[in-house]
């Protein structure tokens, strides 16, 4: 499974930052998207999303 962003995203950035494992996470237009055939929930890191804390407005969902 992996972790898309929603329509509530605002564009900072902070979830690009802390998706420093498979790198997932990209800047588009008017939103960043997460690329799901890269986006593994950071199961290397133990399985909880180092994105979801990182989103000030909640907009990092399960897909």
């Amino acid at each position: 499974m992996a972790m898309k962003i929603t329509d509530d995203c605002v564009a900072c950035g902070a979830c690009i930052d802390a998706c420093d494992i498979n790198f997932a996470i990209s800047e588009a237009d008017p939103i960043y998207v997460i690329d799901p055939a890269l986006c593994t929930e950071c199961e290397e890191s133990g399985g909880d999303p180092k994105c979801v804390p990182n989103c000030a407005v909640e907009a990092i969902v399960k897909a």
